[in-house]
Order: C-alpha cells, then sequence, then structure tokens
C-alpha cells in the first residue's frame, strides 16, 4: 500500500475509536455484491440453469458435498456459514485486482478489505465462537475435557491453546498472502505500469482464489473435529 488507510477518528460514548474507512467501504461493496448476484441467479431458478445459475450451484455443491464428506451427522447445519464465508473472502480478495487505487483519495487508497488484519481476525474470531459453540452443543462437557485423567487434563490444556492459535494462523495466513500480493503490484506499477504487473496480477487472482479456499476448508475441519462423535478433538 502506497498510502496506508484512510483512517477516521471519531468518539463513541466518550471513547475516542479510529476506523479504517477504506476496509469497511470495500467490505460492505463486497457484501452488496454477493446480494446482488443472489438476487440475479435466484430471481428465475430453472431445471435447466443458464450461465450464473450453473456456476453457483457448482460451487454451493461442491461445498454442500465437501461439508458431507467431512462431518459425521448434521453436516447442512453448517453450511450457510462455510460456503457464506468462501463466496465474501473470494470477492473480497478478488476487490485488490481492481484498478482501485486509481480513484485519489485524500487520505488513503482503496483496495481488497482482507489486506487489513482487523477484518480477517474478525473472521476469524466468527470461526472460533461458531466452532466452540457447535463443539460445546454436540459435546457437552466432553468437548474439551475427554476423560478425568492426568492425560486427559494435559490434551484440554493443548487444546486450548489451539484455541487461540487457529484463529491467529487464519488471521494471518489470509492477511500476509493477500497484502504481500499487492504491495508487489505496486512497487511493479512503480517501475514500469506497462506490462510489467499483468503476469504477477494473474498469478493474484489465482492466490485470491486459494486463499479463500484454504480459509473456508479450514473452518470446515475445525467445525468436523469440535462435532464429529467418537474423534480425537
Amino acid at each position: 500500500m502506497s498510502e496506508g488507510h484512510w483512517i477516521v477518528n471519531t468518539v463513541i460514548a466518550g471513547h475516542p475509536m479510529a476506523f479504517n474507512m477504506d476496509t469497511l467501504v470495500t467490505m460492505w461493496a463486497a457484501m452488496l455484491f454477493l446480494l446482488f448476484i443472489a438476487f440475479l441467479t435466484t430471481r428465475n431458478l430453472s431445471i435447466v440453469p443458464n450461465k450464473l445459475q450453473y456456476v453457483m450451484e457448482g460451487i454451493l455443491g461442491y461445498f454442500d458435498n465437501l461439508i458431507k464428506s467431512m462431518v459425521n451427522k448434521d453436516g447442512e447445519k453448517h453450511f450457510p456459514l462455510i460456503a457464506s464465508l468462501f463466496l465474501f473472502i473470494v470477492t473480497a480478495n478478488l476487490m485488490g485486482q481492481l484498478p482501485l487505487k486509481m480513484l485519489e483519495l485524500k487520505h488513503g487508497e482503496l483496495a481488497s478489505p482482507t489486506n487489513d488484519i482487523n477484518l480477517t481476525a474478525g473472521l476469524a474470531i466468527i470461526v472460533l465462537v461458531y466452532y466452540v459453540v457447535a463443539g460445546v452443543v454436540k459435546k457437552k462437557g466432553k468437548f474439551l475435557l475427554h476423560e478425568f485423567s492426568f492425560v486427559g487434563i494435559i490434551s484440554m490444556l493443548v487444546e486450548i491453546l489451539e484455541l487461540f492459535t487457529r484463529p491467529l494462523t487464519l488471521a494471518l495466513r489470509l492477511f500476509g498472502n493477500i497484502l504481500a500480493g499487492e504491495i508487489l503490484i505496486t512497487a511493479l506499477l512503480g517501475i514500469c505500469a506497462w506490462g510489467l504487473p499483468l503476469p504477477i496480477m494473474f498469478f493474484e487472482i489465482l492466490v485470491a482464489c486459494v486463499q479463500a479456499l484454504v480459509f473456508t476448508m479450514l473452518t470446515t475441519v475445525y467445525i468436523a473435529t469440535a462435532v464429529n462423535e467418537g474423534e480425537e478433538h
């Protein structure tokens, strides 16, 4: 990022707060875009799908099969979260490949919202809370403590540590990959704006899709280990 985030400082209930407005704008733009695509897809559903319906059914069908194969029972309960995460993250990642940097802002620039650690950390915390709650509901008191013994207590402490490291790695992996790609493209644009950044931009499109898939698949794994019966957590 050449100029950094567009930061707005304000006071709410007597507490000074700062907002990355570029992240909020692009985040809401990604969500509104997905709502628009959902409207177009479901407006005229047909047994013989059009191109848009075919693509969306293919994406959602992939995650439906993935969840059912990894979660033993009631996998469909987790489908809305997992599919929504993938669609939002891939859309947000790809926004970094749009020429938003050409828009002149007074205090910053527009880019992918996932190049902000605040957003990726928020997504990771949502995943953490979701699979912990799902595991507690499913396994009750055996979610962390499988047996009351020395080995069981040590295993519980290790799993508690994992509860903090899992969202951290999710957030940092997504944030780091998207930010690094945007910094590289910005540097190449500064060297030669004609042609040089194109190979990296095409590569970053692949990275954007792969990182969204990795985040979503890891989320599915965490949910599966939390709710599946008879497996070590």
